[in-house]
């Protein structure tokens, strides 16, 4: 065998073209890496789901199996390779609709928690003055209004002046009952928003 000189070497070394080389299609080491984590996150995700939102996925049943089983499993370690294990079955499967299914579950949540913020926010303006009233029947002309200057009212009198606030203080049922009277009309104008989209 002849030993090549060194620009032979070199040029033998080299690719001919960066299209063609193998090693430029392929993930490096660490994006295969952080592919895995991320599959693996995901699967996470997916036990924070319903089960009638994993099952609509419609999910291969090895994957399903595992799932049931990190739900159930309770010691850390036990957890933790089923998470592994879960991240492995994940490469089996298209994790875009798996990530739609998780954003749009938690882009529900957050708009649960704003709806509940809104309407309480309104509840205490309308037990703190008038003018609250005013705007809310602006805002939403569908209300009864009757029932709710009795509910604004009776919440007013439940609310007890001299009693230091904290521990010991409770709202009467008007409180209550204000509260569900605005997030059913709030949530009925959320509806006939986006019927209008």
């Amino acid at each position: 065998m002849s030993r090549l000189s060194r620009a032979q070497q070199a040029a033998h070394d080299e690719p001919l073209d960066d299209e063609a080389s193998p090693a430029a299609e392929r993930p490096s080491k660490t994006q295969l890496k952080q592919q895995m984590h991320e599959l693996q996150s995901l699967g996470e995700a997916l036990l924070t789901l319903p089960a009638a939102r994993v099952a609509a996925l419609a999910l291969p049943e090895p994957l399903q199996d595992a799932l049931d089983e990190a739900r159930r499993t309770k010691s850390f370690e036990g957890k933790r390779r089923q998470m592994q294990l879960i991240g492995k079955l994940m490469r089996q499967v298209d994790p875009q609709p798996v990530r739609e299914a998780v954003a749009a579950f938690r882009l529900g949540h957050a708009q649960d928690a704003l709806a509940l913020h809104e309407a309480e926010r309104w509840r205490a303006e309308l037990i703190a003055g008038d003018d609250a009233l005013t705007r809310w029947m602006a805002a939403h002309p569908s209300t009864d209004a009757q029932q709710l200057r009795s509910l604004v009212r009776a919440a007013r009198k439940d609310a007890v002046p001299n009693a230091a606030p904290g521990v010991g203080q409770r709202q009467g049922r008007a409180f209550r009952e204000l509260f569900q009277l605005l997030r059913e009309a709030l949530a009925r104008a959320g509806d006939q928003g986006a019927d209008h989209e």
